[in-house]
C-alpha cells in the first residue's frame, strides 16, 4: 500500500480540490436533519448549518450517505414503518477517543533488525493486552509517514479508547484525560511522563458499528432504503457494516457505476466484503 504522505487525510483533500475545481460544493460544520422523499426517490435534504445557525433545503438527482444509519433513518421526514424506526433505533455503536502526545522519545527501542530512524521502535500499531490499562492500541505516526512530524528528533503517537458516549471516560475533561492517559503509558513503561511536550484529546462518535443490538434484523432497514433507487448507503457507517477502508470506498465507487450502467439494483454494492473470510495481502 502506498500510503499517503500527509496521512490518509490528504487523499480527501485532494478529492475536496477535485470537487472545487469542477465547480462542485462542500459545506462544512453542516448535520442533515431532514430528508423528504415521495413513491421511490428521495427528493431533497434539509441541511444545519452549525457555523450560520441557517437552514437549508437542497434538491439533488441523486444522494450518497455514510452518516450513520441510525440518524439518516430518522432524518427521514413523513411516517415510516414502525419496525424500521424501531430497528434503527436499536443499532449499537462503539465511539472512539484518542489521545495524540508528542514526546522526545519512548522508553521501549528497536529490538528489530529492520532499520528506523533514529532507532525508533518499528512499529504502526501497538496492541495492548495489558488487563490493567484501558487503552486498546498505540499508533506511532513516525512510521506511517515521517512528514506527519514536523521534528524528527520528536516522537508523535496516539492512543486509543473504546468507550460509550456519555460513560465515564468519555465524561472526562480534556486535562484529566490527557493524564489518564499519560498515566497508563507510564504504567506499562512505554513512555516517561516528563517526556510529554504537546497533546490532543479528540471523541468521535459512532466510530464503530457493532453487530448486536438490532443488527440481526437489518434487513428491516436494507429493504426500506433500497426502495429510493437514488438513495445510496455507503461506507462503514453508511452501511452499518465494519469495514476497512478500502471496501468503505468501493461501496461508493459501485454505487457510482451502478448509476452510469443504469443498475438499479444495490445488490452488488451490498455484497462487498460480505464473505465470511477476509485476508489482507501486503
Amino acid at each position: 500500500m502506498i500510503y499517503p504522505k500527509y496521512g490518509p487525510g490528504q487523499l480527501w483533500e485532494e478529492v475536496g480540490e477535485i470537487i472545487t475545481e469542477n465547480g462542485g460544493e462542500i459545506h462544512h460544520n453542516s448535520n442533515v436533519v431532514g430528508l423528504e422523499f415521495n413513491s421511490g426517490e428521495i427528493v431533497a435534504i434539509k441541511v444545519h448549518d452549525e457555523s450560520t445557525g441557517e437552514l437549508k433545503r437542497i434538491e439533488g438527482d441523486y444522494f450518497f450517505s455514510s452518516m450513520p444509519v441510525k440518524d439518516i433513518i430518522n432524518a427521514f421526514e413523513g411516517n415510516l414503518p414502525a419496525d424500521v424506526i424501531e430497528v434503527a433505533n436499536g443499532l449499537i455503536y462503539r465511539d472512539f477517543i484518542t489521545v495524540g502526545l508528542l514526546l522526545t522519545k519512548l522508553k521501549i527501542k528497536n529490538e528489530t533488525k529492520l532499520r528506523t530512524l533514529n532507532d525508533l521502535v518499528s512499529d504502526n500499531w501497538i496492541y495492548i493486552q495489558e488487563r490493567d490499562v484501558e487503552m486498546g492500541r498505540i499508533q506511532i505516526f513516525n512510521n506511517w509517514s515521517p512528514y506527519l512530524v514536523n521534528d524528527d528528533s520528536k516522537v508523535w503517537i496516539s492512543l486509543e479508547y473504546f468507550c460509550n458516549e456519555g460513560d465515564k471516560m468519555w465524561n472526562l475533561s480534556d486535562e484529566k484525560f490527557k493524564d489518564f492517559a499519560i498515566n497508563e503509558l507510564e504504567k506499562i513503561n512505554i513512555i516517561d511522563g516528563n517526556d510529554v511536550i504537546d497533546n490532543v484529546v479528540i471523541r468521535v462518535q459512532k466510530t464503530y458499528p457493532a453487530y448486536f443490538g438490532t443488527y440481526n434484523k437489518f434487513d428491516t432497514i436494507k429493504d426500506f432504503v433500497d426502495q429510493f433507487e437514488n438513495l445510496f448507503l455507503i461506507g462503514r457507517n453508511g452501511m452499518h457494516r465494519y469495514n476497512n477502508m478500502d471496501h468503505s470506498m468501493l461501496t461508493a465507487m459501485t454505487a457510482v457505476e451502478n448509476i452510469i450502467n443504469n443498475v438499479k439494483s444495490k445488490d452488488n454494492i451490498w455484497n462487498i466484503n460480505s464473505e465470511k473470510e477476509y485476508q489482507e495481502e501486503n
